[in-house]
């Protein structure tokens, strides 16, 4: 079945009549004249604007405007259904594209949140110590043990008011001097924070 455009182009050919001859009839440009005989909507205003050429064309023609103007109504109808189905897909991608973003920005504001919740937890927990060896509190005939223990890499320790070293690890060593009965070692570790803790532990040397 023609479109209301191939049949306004048949009849203007049958007739032997150029569009620049139309143009000077009925007052529309040449240009809008090419658009309606290619049934290309994009370029009018409105559908009214439309309508005004395509009745004002067929009368130059010799055809039945109402005619023309029902082939119209149906093939626009068609147009306008395309135009919708795009709209709708363009707007169910929007709405897909807005999750996702929405999606990454969340993700984004949760690592932000659990990265600040563990240096706020960092900040205000002090250092945590760990005695490696020996792994008794029992001894036997030895004058000093050699304690060697683990923490923060960044922490100060003192022992017994030394200042002890840690390694790139956060391990550290102490000789310890150890006399009869019930030694207590006390260690003073301050964290990069400022924060402080103290371990004591008790040795019983037989």
């Amino acid at each position: 079945m023609l479109s209301v455009g191939e049949m306004l182009r048949k009849r203007r050919e049958e007739t032997g009549i150029t569009l620049k001859q139309i143009e000077k009839e009925i007052r529309v440009r040449e240009k809008f004249l090419r658009f309606i005989e290619e049934n290309d909507w994009r370029y009018f205003a409105s559908k009214v604007y439309i309508i005004g050429i395509i009745k004002t064309y067929s009368n130059a023609l010799g055809l039945d405007p109402a005619k023309m103007l029902a082939y119209f109504r149906r093939d626009y109808e068609k147009h306008e259904d395309l135009r919708f189905k795009k709209r709708v897909n363009d707007s169910s991608f929007n709405l897909e594209t807005k999750k996702i973003i929405m999606g990454v920005v969340a993700g984004i504001i949760l690592i932000f949140s659990a990265y600040f919740t563990y240096q706020v937890k960092l900040y205000l927990t002090p250092p945590s110590i760990t005695i490696l060896k020996p792994d008794q509190t029992t001894l036997r005939n030895m004058e000093k043990v050699q304690i060697m223990g683990k923490t923060e890499k960044e922490a100060n320790i003192v022992i017994f008011g030394d200042k002890v070293f840690v390694d790139s690890e956060g391990v550290f060593t102490y000789d310890f001097p150890l006399k009869k009965g019930q030694n207590t070692f006390i260690i003073e570790v301050t964290g990069a924070n400022g924060k402080k803790s103290i371990l004591k532990k008790q040795f019983l040397l037989e």
